[in-house]
């Protein structure tokens, strides 16, 4: 079944095909004999009911350079589609929000990959906190009242911003560190989000994990260790990759998790655990494929391409 596939994503020229997942989103399809086009999420229209995007059809040229060849512009009817892959990064801003909107009024005569509503439901940091014990110490807020007495139950902790990605914003406030007042005043100058503060996990040294989960079902992990000195282990900020198995607490929270995902079409998903306790699940573009497939053999999104066929197979 040859389907008709777009990628919403930021500019697919500057993808490194050696690690983004988009990309290996891309090649699958193109491999499984699936037509591709490529937009920005400010291309997006809605007229009516009518969803259009000014976007191109995507060629991915393995081994070479450029990694891609994209045509020329045009109007593309995205309820001719059959399948979206909505893959921008954040922040998970209003942008953000309206594009899910937009999709909302295609999907699911067109599949949209992850659920547009869903994914706007489900900000990576806030989903977690419907699954009792899964998660360390966290609070939301922006009350400094609440924000002062966390931490002094929880005097060693983590700051970061609500809609951040990519590890954007997050620091490490140790016991003896006077800079709270400051980055607090800082963050909501500019900010009128929340915060989210966290107990500081130890096992952040050894590493967090990048669980990928495929149709509520984890298919491997990966490893991603902060470089030294440092506590951010994404690996947009230099934290490097390392293979990993799945521990039986892994398996545990993927448990608890999976079903939700699954009811509500979050198809593609990277849940991060530091430890024993899962702090992320990441809805709107989860990396890690290209690395889990180096390091294990298991191509999460070509399980992804599998589960997609299926579902538009059914119709």
């Amino acid at each position: 079944m040859a389907l008709k596939v777009a990628i919403q994503m930021d500019p697919v020229a500057a993808v490194n095909p050696l690690s983004d997942t988009s990309y290996l989103m891309a090649l699958n399809a193109q491999a499984r004999g699936h037509r591709l086009w490529t937009y920005q999420p400010d291309r997006l229209a809605l007229e009516g009911r009518r969803v259009t995007a000014r976007g191109r059809s995507l060629e991915v040229l393995e081994g070479q350079t450029p990694a891609v060849r994209e045509g020329d512009l045009e109007i593309l009817e995205l309820a001719e589609f059959d399948v979206i892959l909505m893959r921008q990064d954040p922040p998970f801003d209003l942008a953000y929000i309206t594009a899910t909107h937009i999709l909302e009024h295609i999907h699911p005569s067109t599949l949209v990959v992850n659920d547009p509503a869903a994914v706007r439901n489900a900000p990576e940091k806030l989903l977690v906190t419907h699954f009792p014990g899964v998660q360390p110490p966290t609070l939301v807020t922006r009350d400094m009242d609440a924000i002062l007495d966390f931490r002094d139950r929880y005097p060693d902790m983590i700051l970061k911003p609500l809609y951040g990605g990519g590890g954007s914003g997050v620091a490490r406030l140790k016991p003896d560190d006077s800079n709270l007042d400051a980055m607090l005043e800082l963050h909501f100058a500019i900010n009128r989000d929340p915060v989210i503060c966290q107990a500081f996990l130890p096992a952040v040294t050894q590493g967090d994990k990048r669980i990928l989960i495929v149709d509520g079902d984890p298919v491997g992990a990966i490893n991603r260790v902060p470089a030294a000195g440092q506590i951010r282990s994404n690996l947009r900020v230099g934290g490097s990759a390392e293979a990993v198995e799945l521990t039986a607490r892994d398996r545990e929270l993927c448990g608890i998790i999976g079903p939700t995902l699954r009811a509500q079409g979050l198809m593609f998903v990277g849940v991060d655990v530091i430890g024993d306790y899962l702090t992320e699940i990441n809805v709107t573009s989860p990396t890690g494929a290209q690395q889990l497939k180096r390091f294990t053999g298991v191509d999460a999104t070509a399980i992804m391409w599998d589960r997609i066929e299926a579902l538009r197979s059914a119709r």
